[in-house]
């Protein structure tokens, strides 16, 4: 019997920290953040796994058009690769945030490899463009209390997300809209993906028609889109 209950005690162990790992919302890892609450009139809108040629670029040409700014959570590697497009991003008027080197899954990681991941992308961005990114998205938004307490050392806010649209797989553009809209409240972190952590030149037109759909659409019903590290400082100064 007793063996049966500590066999109970270490599958519910390892089911919470299952769920800590993954839940985008828990805060049971440390401070994260994936909005700034239902009702707010502010989107977030939020692109991973680039800089990617040429869909962030034609990202980039849409949120021109509609004059709004979006957070871009860039991959290390990547960003080596094409600086110039990082660049071009924050030009742009854009955030960026740190996405790690590599895109592991940093809950499986050795504390050491997550810190190397870490900070390889904070200085492969630095070196493309002088910027030094004050968020970070966990891949896959895996996650356990010393990614957070590692990102926190490096000067990174945790950020994961309230609303998804799916379209890191072969998908369209109507189902990634739909996706998005089912989701929407208010407040919300968006994720969308402008590249693959699987190589350069991914396809993700899906993903920049999408945007090019959602963007006008809530613009029209007054929302407006911010930054990242905006919605988070709107957030603080009206808890404060």
């Amino acid at each position: 019997m007793l063996e049966a209950l500590a066999g109970a005690g270490v599958s519910a162990a390892a089911m919470f920290g299952l769920y800590a790992s993954l839940a985008p919302r828990t805060r049971l890892c440390g401070p994260v953040f994936y909005g700034n609450g239902r009702g707010s009139r502010q989107l977030a809108l939020t692109f991973d796994d680039g800089p990617n040629d040429p869909h962030t670029l034609r990202l980039l040409e849409v949120l021109a058009r509609e004059n709004v700014r979006a957070t871009f959570f860039l991959i290390g590697m990547h960003v080596e690769k094409r600086p110039d497009i990082v660049r071009e991003i924050l030009g742009a008027g854009h955030a960026i945030g740190n996405h790690t080197q590599t895109h592991p899954r940093l809950a499986f990681l050795p504390s050491a490899r997550v810190a190397h991941e870490l900070a390889g992308c904070q200085k492969a961005i630095e070196q493309a463009a002088g910027w030094r990114a004050t968020v970070f998205r966990p891949p896959y938004g895996l996650k356990r209390p010393d990614v957070v307490t590692t990102a926190r050392s490096l000067g990174l806010a945790t950020v994961t997300w309230s609303v998804l649209g799916y379209d890191w797989y072969g998908t369209t553009a109507d189902s990634v809209e739909r996706h998005i809209r089912r989701q929407v409240r208010g407040g919300d972190v968006i994720v969308l993906h402008d590249g693959s952590h699987r190589r350069m030149g991914a396809d993700r037109a899906h993903s920049v028609e999408a945007a090019r759909r959602i963007v006008p659409h809530y613009k029209s019903q007054g929302f407006e889109f911010v930054t990242v590290p905006e919605m988070m400082a709107g957030s603080a100064s009206n808890s404060s």
